[in-house]
């Protein structure tokens, strides 16, 4: 009987140790890990840009009245002619009543006193008089007609309403936008350059955009290049033209614009990224590296020139190198990882 308690005691302390060995086993640090590669950041420029539509056309009455048919909605294609809205032309029609009928009395008068003018009963300076009375008449019925047509409002131009600013049964004033009209054929892809790098960019500069709200990729086009700069982020707006034809890049979307910088004196040098470079209590810089068991070392690096977001690496790492890129605050020399 104390043989066989003796046995259940060593067997339960065993286990424990057991237990407790494995509690001690801690479990790998999850982290973001770059490997390292020649010229790895020669494309790396990478900025957030918005999307503009290439041109906005505001749409307007030239005269004063109330809006009684709106015929497009906002998002809406239309093309160039299009009929947009009417107004209430009721008081453009009496006006052109009115100046038609001083036309047709005009014209009358005209014939009565052409025949007088023949036969040279008529003085010649009442002749003139009449003949002028006919060429106000004719261009006040001019007149009485442009503002009955002046009451459908057509498109100028084709492209997509981007904004409806007046409802029907609302007085639209002269010159007052009642909808915008957006060329979105090509769009303008608007990014912010810091004045360092604005140098760098030339209308022809290739680019690479991406958009997450369409899921796409595209190849940007010609560049427009400001030449006033922000006076508190020192920045320059540039535009990017895209060509859009089936229309899913929309104003306002968010871009991912990527630059693709030319070949310089760097190319060929590995690059980091300038955040994964540490700095020790000494001054001397390193990096994680991970090994082939996952872990974790300390390797001691020198570094070079900066080269936007990235920075180049003279010693300490070759390619094929893997290092953290996030992640290592949690990191110590042998850390397990998981990546």
């Amino acid at each position: 009987m104390k043989k066989t308690l003796w046995m259940l005691l060593v067997a339960s302390l065993v286990s424990s140790c057991g237990q407790k060995r494995e509690q001690n086993v801690k479990a790998p640090t999850r982290v973001t890990t770059q490997v390292v590669s020649q010229g790895a950041a020669d494309n790396a420029q990478t900025y957030v840009g918005i999307i503009e539509e290439k041109e906005a056309t505001a749409v307007s009455f030239t005269g004063m009245g109330v809006v009684r048919r709106m015929l497009v909605d906002e998002g809406q294609a239309v093309a160039k002619g299009q009929l947009i809205a009417v107004m209430d032309d009721t008081q453009a029609r009496n006006l052109l009543t009115g100046a038609e009928a001083q036309m047709a009395q005009a014209n009358d008068a005209l014939e009565r006193y052409k025949m007088l003018h023949d036969n040279g009963s008529l003085p010649e300076v009442q002749w003139v008089e009449i003949q002028s009375k006919v060429a106000q008449a004719r261009s006040q019925l001019e007149v009485a007609r442009k503002n009955v047509a002046d009451c459908r409002l057509t498109a100028p131009v084709g492209g997509v309403v981007g904004k409806k600013l007046v409802n029907a049964g609302e007085t639209a004033m002269p010159s007052q936008a009642v909808v915008n009209i957006l060329d979105i054929s090509t769009v303008k892809v608007k990014v912010a350059i810091p004045e360092a790098e604005i140098a760098d960019i030339s209308a022809n500069t290739p680019t690479h955009i991406k958009v997450e709200a369409v899921g796409g990729s595209y190849q940007g086009g010609r560049i427009e290049k400001g030449v006033l700069a922000d006076a508190l982020t020192h920045t320059y707006d540039i535009r990017i033209l895209v060509a859009n034809g089936n229309r899913q890049l929309l104003p306002g979307m968010v871009a991912n614009v990527q630059f693709a910088a030319a070949q310089s004196e760097h190319s060929g040098q590995l690059l980091l990224p300038v955040t994964a470079v540490q700095k020790a209590a000494d001054g001397t810089q390193f990096v994680w590296t991970v090994g082939k068991d996952s872990t974790a070392h300390r390797t001691a690096v020198t570094i070079g020139t900066l080269q936007g977001n990235n920075v180049s690496v003279k010693d300490g790492l070759k390619t094929g190198d893997r290092i953290v890129t996030e992640g290592y605050q949690k990191l110590s020399e042998g850390t397990k990882t998981v990546y």
